[in-house]
Order: structure tokens, then C-alpha cells, then sequence
């Protein structure tokens, strides 16, 4: 490419960068490589805010850094030896940078096909340091190109947790006594606000219930178009359509693809092959995530149906009360994934909603909106029984604003608002 557009790029966004990001929310959970010599790999749902976490990178290394969006027109054609003409337009611009260490930071560098090659080779020949980040299924780990195996360390980006949410109201989540003083009134209100809206960034920052509903609506249509429709070639669009809502509308329960086969098959014309592709396709978008039954037995995972949850709860279909369990559960789900988890359901006769495991623990995680005379034999015996097979000896079960702790048998249950629970630091 043309070395002055190139230049034009990189002082364009540099200027872009300095006047306009004011605001950047710190990410939690984002562990970056020492001394390692690895291609930084931000991957995630469109929107979640991996572009800002390169413009943070850029603020900590203004003087040696350098920012690309690979989705700016001016950069259509970009090839891949067109990133040794970039780094050339760079070293032109800031010849004090000849020798010394570079920060690269490229953004939807999917767009350029073997991207990795360069980057594995800066990383590993040159002084040189890269941060790449994208939202399509093509930069996740299992798909990264052969030529990165072992060069690449990969961060999974969400939308903001609760506790970043709090951050965009200026409220420091780690303040001493947050959840005892006057200040947990403005912490349940926030927290109110999140279980409805979600966490996307943009979302969070926006004052209006009117720009909020627009902007998830676009997201939405984005989502659609540009990370199903077009990058997969969707022909059936009726199809993908109709399984995305069901699938938005029956978060945190089990889905059954053979059975949404049944109900469907005969409205408009589909494959059962079809439909499992999508369903993959859909999965592969980071738009939903499985959770499968607890077993040790691989095939009973795969034979009984997956629980669906959504990649943030504003992107759900209602906001009816009646749904406010099922928002509970999504939102424990996303923190419990965001903090490393891998999460199960149980179900032996009774269910419990989450076998969270790491580092060879397990944490049986019950999940529902209040305790009553309905359902506490239910979520207790789930609860118990979750327990006593995997010989542990306290639960959780968490709840919209009750708190207390309980004891069957030998068992320990700690009851816990969500709002205090999704707060703490883990």
C-alpha cells in the first residue's frame, strides 16, 4: 500500500486517540504475558470493548505504540506484505523508534489474511511487542492459523461485569464497607439497572432507556448480518432467524434442537443438518454458550440437551418479572466464566443450576430469585444432593436480596444477595 496513506492512518487515529478517549474503563481479568514472547490475542462478542483495551495499551505506551483498525477503508486491499511497508511508514514518521522496542496494536486484523505470519515473525526477530484483537469466530483460539500454535496467548473479552459496570458511575466497587453503608442502596439500584440492560460498554455510558434499546437493537442487526448472515454465507435466512429467537427467549433453560426440528419442520423448509450447522455457527459467533450436564461420562454430556446462556443479558428477549430468575442465573453464569469456571448443571432426579470447577474444586451454585414455600424443598434438595455427590460440604445458593446461613445435615448452605455476591473480588 501507499506509504502516505499509511502515515495518514497511523496519525489520524493517533490524533483520534488523544483528543477523543477520555474515558476507559480498567478491565478486570485481563493477564497479560511478562516475558513472554507471544501474539496477545483479545477475542470476543462485537461490542464488548476489545478496541478500547488496545486504546488503554496505546495510552501506557503512547511513545513506542502504534494503532491500526483494519476495518478503516482507507486500508482496503491491505496485504500481508503491506505490514512491512506500515511498520516502514511508522519508523518514517518517528525515527526515534529505529532500535527500539514497538508496540504494535492491530484491531479486526482478521480482515488481513495472514496476519499471523508477521506478527509471529516481530515477535520472535524483532524488538517488537503485539496486541491483535477481532469478533469474528476467525481469531478464536481453535481456528488461530498453524504458524501462531504456541506463539499466541488468548483473552477472552466480555462485556463489563457488574463491577466495571459500577466503575462507569464512578463508583469504586473495592471501597471499604460499599455493601454495608448507605451506599449498597446505590449499588442494588445500579445493579437493577444492569440486570436489565446488560453490560455492553456503550450501553452502560448511555443516559437514555431510549438510546439503550437502540443501541442493543443495532447490535443486534450487526450481529445478525455481519457474524452470521454474511460470514457464514447463510442462505436460510428464515431458519437462523427463527433459532436465534428461541434462543434469546429460552436463556438459562435446556434447548432441544430435535424438538425445535419437530415444531418447525413443517412451517418452512429445513434440514436437521441445517439447522445443526446454524446452531454451530451461532455458538461459534459468541453470541450464546452451552452448559452441559455434569457427568463423567463424555456421552451423557453430549446426549442430554445443553442449558443455553446469553453473552450478556441485555440481548434477551422480555423484561417481564416472571423472567428475573432466568436474568439471575445468566448473570451468575457470565461471572463465573469470566473468572476462569468451567461450569456444569447437575440433574440426578433433582437439579442444581451450577457445578462450577477450578483448579480440581468443585462449588455447587444454586440460583433463584427468592426462597418460598414453593420452592425451597426444591433448590435446598438440589443444593444437598449436588453436595453429597461430590463430597463437599457447603453450598451457595443465590438470590435477588435475601441473606443467611443454613445447615441440613452436615451440609452448609450460605444464602446470598446476587448484588453482594456479584460484587466481591474472586
Amino acid at each position: 500500500m501507499n506509504k502516505e496513506i499509511l502515515k495518514e492512518v497511523i496519525l489520524s487515529n493517533e490524533d483520534y486517540i488523544n483528543k477523543n478517549v477520555d474515558r476507559v474503563v480498567e478491565r478486570e481479568g485481563i493477564i497479560l504475558p511478562d516475558l513472554l514472547k507471544k501474539v496477545v490475542i483479545f477475542y470476543g462478542v462485537r461490542r464488548s470493548g476489545k478496541t478500547f483495551i488496545l486504546f488503554n495499551l496505546f495510552e501506557k505506551h503512547k511513545n513506542n505504540s502504534v494503532y491500526v483498525d483494519f476495518e478503516d477503508d482507507r486500508l482496503q486491499g491491505f496485504k500481508l506484505k503491506d505490514f512491512e511497508n506500515l511498520k516502514e511508514a511508522l519508523l518514517e514518521l518517528k525515527p526515534e523508534l529505529i532500535g527500539k522496542k514497538i508496540v504494535f496494536l492491530f484491531d479486526e486484523v482478521q480482515n488481513v489474511n495472514g496476519w499471523e505470519k508477521f506478527c509471529r515473525r516481530v515477535i520472535e526477530r524483532e524488538n517488537a511487542t503485539v496486541f491483535v484483537s477481532g469478533s469474528s469466530s476467525k481469531i478464536m483460539p481453535y481456528e488461530i492459523n498453524t504458524a501462531l500454535r504456541g506463539r499466541s496467548w488468548n483473552m477472552e473479552v466480555f462485556p463489563f461485569s457488574f463491577r466495571e459496570h459500577l466503575r462507569t458511575k464512578n463508583i469504586d466497587p473495592d471501597k471499604k464497607n460499599i455493601l454495608y453503608s448507605t451506599e449498597k442502596f446505590i449499588v442494588k439500584k445500579y445493579f437493577l439497572e444492569y440486570l436489565n440492560w446488560g453490560g455492553f460498554p456503550e450501553v452502560s455510558f448511555a443516559k437514555s432507556e431510549f438510546e439503550k434499546q437502540k443501541l442493543l437493537k443495532e447490535y443486534l442487526d450487526a450481529m445478525f448480518f455481519k457474524d452470521l448472515v454474511e460470514r457464514y454465507e447463510i442462505t436460510n435466512v428464515q431458519l437462523l432467524e427463527t433459532l436465534l429467537d428461541k434462543l434469546f427467549s429460552s436463556f438459562s433453560t435446556r434447548i432441544s434442537l430435535t424438538s425445535f426440528y419437530k415444531q418447525y419442520k413443517d412451517k418452512f423448509p429445513f434440514s436437521k443438518d441445517l439447522l445443526f450447522r446454524y446452531y454451530k455457527h451461532i455458538l461459534e459467533s459468541m453470541l450464546v454458550f452451552e452448559v452441559k450436564k455434569f457427568s463423567e461420562s463424555i456421552y451423557k454430556r453430549t446426549r442430554n440437551p445443553a442449558k443455553i446462556y446469553l453473552v450478556d443479558i441485555g440481548l434477551a428477549k422480555g423484561l417481564t418479572s416472571k423472567d428475573t430468575g432466568r436474568r439471575l442465573e445468566n448473570l451468575v453464569f457470565l461471572e463465573l466464566k469470566r473468572k476462569g469456571y468451567e461450569v456444569f448443571y447437575f440433574e440426578d432426579k433433582k437439579e442444581c443450576d451450577f457445578i462450577a470447577v477450578k483448579d480440581g474444586k468443585f462449588f455447587p451454585i444454586q440460583v433463584t430469585y427468592e426462597l418460598n414455600k414453593k420452592n425451597t424443598d426444591r433448590e435446598m434438595g438440589g443444593m444437598t444432593k449436588a453436595c453429597k455427590l461430590l463430597d463437599q460440604k457447603k453450598g451457595i445458593i443465590i438470590t435477588y436480596d435475601e441473606e443467611e446461613s443454613t445447615k441440613i445435615n452436615d451440609i452448609s448452605i450460605d444464602i446470598i444477595p446476587i448484588w453482594k455476591w456479584i460484587v466481591k473480588k474472586r
